[in-house]
């Protein structure tokens, strides 16, 4: 019986023990060969030089080169409107007239009264040459012509008021009064705005203050128009320096013949200064920016020294960034012109790693991209 027990258990250790011998064995063998992983297709681009305009961003309002709420000098009932919402008018053109009906009468009481003053001193001065009165007697008389004629000057400028004309050429706005409307003084009848040309102010650092002249070129752009690049020329920039943001506010003029900038608007401001920038430009997407340090990875054909074939192996270079432009950045230190870097998918790769190269389908940058719209 127990040399049965015996023979059973060496069976059994047999059974087991020679596959497991087996499987060993392979698993040493498979960890003792080299494994070699299939090469990563990427897409890549050179290093090249390039000449930028050396360029200052901003952002800005456009605001009217003249623009006014018209308003009523005095008070009374609205006779007659002479516009319409959103009309163009020149300089003079009758916009509201207020009832004068009260001022007339008061005009014809005035000049009656200055007619009779006009014959008074004249009498006075024929008695005075005659010795008849005195010369007190001609000053009162003079004076009270005087008076009469400022009374009529009163009552026709207070005329005057009442008639409410354009102060100079531009586009109205939104008519805000009524035809019969009782109105006080002040009260705002219609905005009035000359757009051709356009005002832009905007504000740049205090730094750029040396850099900022009158008469340098500026290029607007604005989402309200974006295939539009509208261009002008600074004309002033603020003698003092924002103490809260310690920023220079900068006025430029744009020329707006299509009047498609109207005042209020946001606007992206890039001042184009005359110096011309020599970089060394590599797409954005080159770029595995990192908070210790912005690398990328250069490709390198490297030759096997044992079969003499040539491969491409990464080599991850850490690199300075300077401006970008579209989407391309500037390289100052790190990279030699005429590298390749990988342009895509750098998040996915390690240094030493082998790739292929297949630029089919790689988008193609641009200094000025124009995203389709979809």
């Amino acid at each position: 019986m127990l040399k049965k027990f015996v023979f059973t258990l060496l069976g059994l250790a047999v059974l087991i023990g020679v596959p497991t011998l087996i499987k060993l064995k392979q698993f040493e063998t498979m960890g003792s060969a080299e494994m070699q992983m299939p090469p990563e297709t990427v897409t890549s681009d050179q290093v090249r030089s390039a000449r930028w305009p050396n360029t200052v961003n901003a952002t800005g309002s456009l605001v009217a080169v003249q623009g006014v709420t018209v308003s009523t000098e005095l008070g009374g009932k609205i006779e007659e409107i002479a516009f319409e919402s959103g009309d163009r008018v020149e300089t003079g053109d009758l916009l509201v007239r207020i009832d004068v009906s009260a001022e007339v009468a008061q005009l014809r009481s005035a000049e009656a009264a200055a007619k009779l003053a006009r014959i008074n001193l004249d009498r006075n001065r024929d008695l005075r040459a005659n010795k008849t009165v005195s010369q007190a007697d001609l000053d009162t008389a003079e004076a009270n012509f005087k008076q009469a004629t400022a009374q009529v000057d009163n009552v026709r400028a207070a005329i005057a008021k009442k008639t409410i004309r354009a102060p100079f050429a531009g586009q109205l706005g939104i008519r805000q009064v009524n035809l019969g409307q009782i109105v006080d003084q002040g009260t705002p009848l219609v905005t009035l705005q000359t757009i051709d040309p356009i005002y832009v102010d905007f504000s740049l650092p205090q730094k750029r203050y040396a850099i900022l002249k009158s008469g340098t070129d500026i290029r607007v752009t604005t989402d309200a128009a974006p295939d539009e690049h509208f261009m002008g020329k600074i004309i002033a920039v603020n003698p003092e320096i924002d103490q809260m943001t310690r920023s220079v506010r900068v006025r430029a003029t744009l020329t707006n013949k299509e009047e498609l900038l109207r005042p209020g608007m946001f606007a992206n401001v890039v001042v184009l200064l005359p110096e011309v920038q020599e970089v060394l430009a590599i797409p954005a997407t080159a770029v595995l920016y990192a908070p210790y340090g912005d690398t990328v990875f250069v490709i390198d054909e490297i030759e096997d020294e044992k079969s003499g074939d040539k491969q491409l192996l990464l080599r991850q270079q850490v690199v300075r960034l300077g401006s970008a432009k579209g989407d391309f950045v500037a390289v100052e230190t790190g990279l030699k012109e005429g590298e390749s870097v990988v342009t895509s998918g750098v998040f996915k790769l390690r240094p030493k790693m082998a790739v292929v190269v297949d630029n089919s389908l790689a988008p193609e940058a641009k200094t000025e991209p124009s995203p389709a719209n979809e």
